[in-house]
């Protein structure tokens, strides 16, 4: 098993939330490297988290993988570990690890964390990530097989988030706001290869449909190609359709938010 373990929460930076879990992990596993995905996702924020994982994935070493955005922290929620490919994913059963897994080719098997012999004790009830999962990661990367957590899980019972998904109809494609990012970029559903498959070419405009609103809009390289202040389409780093203002902020601009409706077509 590698030693690498990487951390997604929603705990911020203002407090020792992070460093706690940190501390425990090097007291079981001082060998761990450790890799801070992100601690900024907004509380609570689950499909926001499960985007960053998803998309960040890719570029990570094979590892034990911590994601920690759970709004029912202390609930009834599940506790898993999920293998996929030489991953392990570890994190409440909400959502989260859903998206990721799929990047990383897919369950090939999962676990109930009850293995109370890997916790540190005492738990608290609204510190798992502490207490429960930091630790077992550890262990993890110290030998312990994800079989030794608790029993084993029917894949189909993992809770997964719905896929953002794109349909082209007619001259025009549809999607969704995926995420928005601490820049104000509306991240679509809406892929690169989508807007290829219109004809559109970074250069030319677009119509964009937001419910009854219907704009025109450039299609760049980047947001760098307008200038401040203006609103621009481009291609993102995951080559997904992104809306941004150079020097600005596109999701308050069009008072976007994540799961809401877009439409695009090459302009007439």
């Amino acid at each position: 098993m590698t030693t690498v373990i990487t951390l997604l929460t929603d705990y911020g930076l203002e407090d020792g939330f992070v460093a706690s879990c940190h501390g425990v992990i090097a007291g079981i596993a001082p060998q761990a490297r450790i890799i801070d995905v992100c601690h900024l996702v907004p509380a609570g924020d689950v499909r926001r988290g499960a985007a960053i994982l998803a998309q960040t994935v890719p570029y990570l070493p094979p590892g034990v993988h911590v994601g920690l955005v759970d709004p029912n922290a202390g609930g009834p929620r599940r506790a898993v570990a999920v293998e996929a490919g030489d991953r392990v994913f570890l994190g409440p059963d909400n959502g989260l690890l859903s998206w990721a897994i799929h990047a990383s080719g897919g369950a090939t098997a999962a676990y109930e964390i009850t293995n109370d012999a890997l916790f540190r004790k005492p738990v608290s009830p609204t510190f798992h990530g502490r207490d429960v999962f930091a630790p077992v990661a550890a262990h993890l990367v110290t030998g312990r097989r994800p079989a030794d957590l608790g029993p084993e899980l029917e894949l189909s019972r993992l809770v997964s988030l719905p896929e953002p998904t794109s349909h082209l109809r007619e001259g025009s494609v549809e999607g969704e706001v995926v995420s928005v990012d601490g820049y104000g970029n509306t991240q679509l559903s809406i892929t690169a290869a989508d807007v290829a498959a219109l004809g559109v070419r970074p250069g030319d405009t677009i119509a964009v449909w937001l419910g009854r609103r219907r704009l025109s809009m450039p299609f760049r390289e980047s947001f760098a190609s307008v200038p401040p202040g203006e609103l621009v389409a481009f291609a993102d780093s995951a080559g997904l359709v992104a809306f941004a203002v150079n020097s600005g902020d596109a999701a308050q601009l069009l008072g976007l938010p994540p799961g809401a409706h877009v439409r695009l077509a090459p302009a007439a």
